[in-house]
């Protein structure tokens, strides 16, 4: 045992020499302090990375089957789920996956927003986690077409047919998105090489990127406190532990459980109610059946009542022009969100009555414009997906005056 180790160790010692492994695993790793103050709200970022791997392997052994045609398209996904050996489960894993990221993904921005995570000097990592998420939206809708069944077909015309709302150059550019003159197999196939390359290698540099600013700041917590203020005589923040050990078993916890939760959808409710995979998706794509409700996946769905809710031209330009407006500041504020808060504290714990109310109002203002883009649009409904695509503007248009304005308690020299 003894020479073993002996033996190990001077194969480490050979690569070090060569390569940080050691150093890079002791900073990111043994000698990386976490606040102890972590709580269940803080496993997402770590399922996110699961599910992040999950897609990439899974994605990987279906294009071996899946031929990006428009002849050819649907007929591959037939055969994966049919005649590949465990090409269902692998398809349902890469589908239900999907899903799975945008959940924790949300979950991991609620958490952002409610322990301001976003503030100083955690700027950046706000920044490249937005642009993860930018890249993670193209990467579903490119992905969302190749099926190539009615609804994935008829979804993608709508979105690309929004390019051509841009004044001047968007018929053009709609052109140039598709690549013909309609959605076709020159479509599919140019989505394919988005999606299957491209895409993959910008997420996997912006997480890499995202995991190093994290790395660099140190990690927010649940009271916001700054943990490298108070150390010991060694420079050990006196309320952080390193990360591993510690939170790897914990995090190795919250995967088992996520990956049960996971599987049961994967197996039981593979098409989620019609939610994750929609009924007209099990039909092939066909220009000429529309179906009865053009709708997005859930994860988009909020995003497109505010599409749907400008019904009225203005200053001289159509209701499409505007809700592409609207649709596209919805994603667009986000990324200025650390600029606007003003509040002196960064938890939602010692906040004011302002910032929870807020708060509050954005999480269920989402939820309603969520299922609204799930159904068909009457005039109530679209007045309502209206009131709520104010209330999600003015959360974060309306945070400079009451999170200024409102009263904080005191915030713990140390955690909680």
């Amino acid at each position: 045992m003894a020479t073993l180790q002996e033996s190990f160790r001077n194969i480490m010692d050979w690569v070090d020499a060569r390569l940080p492994v050691t150093e890079t695993y002791e900073k990111h790793m043994s000698k990386y302090y976490a606040p102890k103050n972590f709580n269940v709200w803080y496993v997402f970022g770590v399922l996110s990375i699961v599910v992040l791997v999950n897609q990439l392997g899974t994605g990987i052994w279906l294009t071996m089957s899946y031929n990006p045609t428009g002849e050819g398209a649907f007929a591959s996904i037939e055969y994966i789920m049919r005649d590949v050996e465990y090409g269902d489960i692998l398809r349902y894993m890469h589908s239900t996956g999907a899903s799975a990221f945008f959940f924790v993904v949300y979950l991991h921005m609620f958490r952002g927003l409610m322990y301001g995570s976003y503030q100083k000097p955690r700027e950046l990592i706000w920044l490249l986690g937005m642009a993860i998420y930018l890249a993670l939206m193209a990467e579903g809708f490119f992905g969302y077409l190749l099926p190539w069944g009615n609804m994935s077909f008829w979804g993608a015309q709508v979105i690309v047919s929004l390019a051509e709302a841009v004044p001047f150059v968007g018929t053009d550019l709609a052109v140039w998105v598709r690549g013909d003159y309609n959605m076709s197999g020159v479509t599919l196939n140019r989505f394919f090489a988005l999606h299957v390359v491209l895409l993959p290698l910008v997420l996997v540099v912006l997480v890499f990127l995202h995991l190093l600013a994290l790395h660099e700041v140190g990690s927010n917590n649940p009271d916001g406190v700054d943990i490298k203020k108070q150390v010991d005589e060694n420079g050990k923040p006196l309320d952080g532990i390193p990360f591993h050990p510690y939170y790897t078993v914990h995090d190795i916890t919250a995967v088992i459980v996520f990956l049960f939760v996971f599987c049961i959808i994967m197996f039981f409710f593979p098409d989620g109610g019609g939610y994750l995979i929609e009924p007209p998706n099990y039909e092939p794509a066909d220009p000429l059946k529309t179906p009865d409700l053009i709708a997005p996946v859930w994860y988009y769905t909020p995003y497109y009542s505010m599409l749907r809710a400008a019904t009225f031209p203005l200053f001289g330009m159509d209701a499409k022009f505007w809700g592409l407006v609207v649709m596209a500041g919805a994603i667009a504020i986000l990324f200025v969100l650390p600029w606007l808060d003003r509040s002196p504290v960064r938890s939602i714990r010692y906040k004011g009555w302002g910032s929870k109310l807020f708060l509050a109002a954005f999480v269920i203002t989402f939820f309603i414009l969520g299922y609204l883009g799930t159904v068909h649009p009457t005039p109530g409904k679209t007045a309502l997906a209206q009131v709520c695509t104010l209330v999600y503007f003015g959360y974060f248009l309306l945070m400079p005056w009451y999170t200024a304005v409102e009263k904080t308690k005191p915030v713990p020299e140390r955690t909680t």
